[in-house]
């Protein structure tokens, strides 16, 4: 056998030790389609970590794990792992959830206490020369650990009351099972079956006042939180703009994002017909970096809610003059 057979073995093997280590039971064939190898080689390369004195658990066709208590070495990471570990980082800083933060700053601390000294120098000649520039700054998190709070409620099955204030101010109690979390158009959303509803609802972070875990379990095997996001899409409303076409080069990479279903072309304007279920707050919010170039044909009431969000702004800027 050649060179390069054993180099894609060493990678392998490696590969599944490191999935052996991140993971409570591995499947070969979870394995196998990771690493587009066959089910055969997978045993194969389970057969040479154990020759190797690794303590190994499990059987094929029932999954593997390591020996409880077996203690491997720090995990080396190679010269691109790390550079992709500072990228992270520097998005981590911009974008997450201030309830996260604390904790993804100590897991990069360790990871930094691991990697060859080689390396730290990369780090510390690296960090300085990567920066993401967000136009929107971060909001004070109002409860402490509130992101991990609802995973560990997911990861437990228990329900969480919550305390949440709607876009009108109203305060309402809410006993929810929570299906996960995501980010969208600045905020963070957790996704939820809402047990005073009966239905799915997404409940902005930020207007979370108050959670509480319960030990309340909850019986419902959830899918991911891709899945439940569309089921609870269910009232979009139709929107249409008459748009000078000078703006259009500018919105090409957000008007589908905003439910653009169709355009039509008429002299130096285009019609644009949207279905957006932001109707509330993110729809009026990107109108308005283009309203001087844009004209309101429906609904109605949109006029009124871009005169308000117009208003709000303008109090604000003059506020201390």
């Amino acid at each position: 056998m050649n060179e390069d057979h054993y180099i894609k073995k060493i990678d392998r093997v490696t590969s599944i030790l490191t999935q052996l280590q991140t993971k409570s039971v591995v499947r070969a064939q979870d394995l196998a389609e990771k690493l587009d190898v066959s089910i055969r080689t997978i045993y194969r390369d389970i057969k040479t970590l154990e020759n190797a004195g690794i303590p190994i658990f499990g059987e094929a066709g029932s999954g593997y794990s390591l020996v409880d208590g077996y203690k491997l070495p720090p995990v080396m990471f190679t010269k691109e792992e790390v550079l992709s570990f500072i990228t992270a980082e520097k998005l981590m800083q911009k974008f997450s959830h201030e309830s996260l933060d604390s904790h993804y700053n100590s897991a990069m601390e360790k990871v930094k206490a691991v990697i060859r000294n080689s390396e730290k120098d990369l780090v510390m000649t690296i960090e300085n020369q990567i920066d993401i520039y967000s136009y929107r700054p971060k909001e004070q998190d109002s409860i402490k650990n509130i992101i991990p709070t609802i995973l560990e409620s997911i990861a437990e099955k228990t329900q969480i009351k919550i305390n949440y204030q709607n876009v009108n101010n109203e305060a309402t109690e809410r006993t929810v099972e929570a299906v996960g979390i995501f980010y969208e158009v600045n905020y963070w959303y957790v996704m939820a079956f809402c047990t005073m509803r009966k239905d799915y609802r997404q409940f902005r972070v930020d207007r979370i006042l108050q959670i509480k875990k319960t030990e309340n379990p909850f019986h419902q095997e959830y899918g991911n939180v891709g899945d439940y996001r569309k089921k609870s899409i269910n009232q979009k409303v139709r929107v249409k703009l008459s748009v000078e076409k000078k703006i259009m080069p500018h919105l090409v990479n957000s008007k589908k994002y905003y439910g653009l279903i169709s355009e039509q072309e008429s002299d130096n304007k285009m019609l644009m017909t949207f279905e957006t279920e932001w109707i509330e707050e993110g729809f009026p919010r990107w109108l308005i970096t283009f309203a001087d170039f844009a004209e309101i044909i429906e609904p109605e009431y949109l006029k009124d809610t871009m005169n308000d969000l117009m208003t709000k702004i303008f109090n604000q800027i003059n506020k201390n003059n």
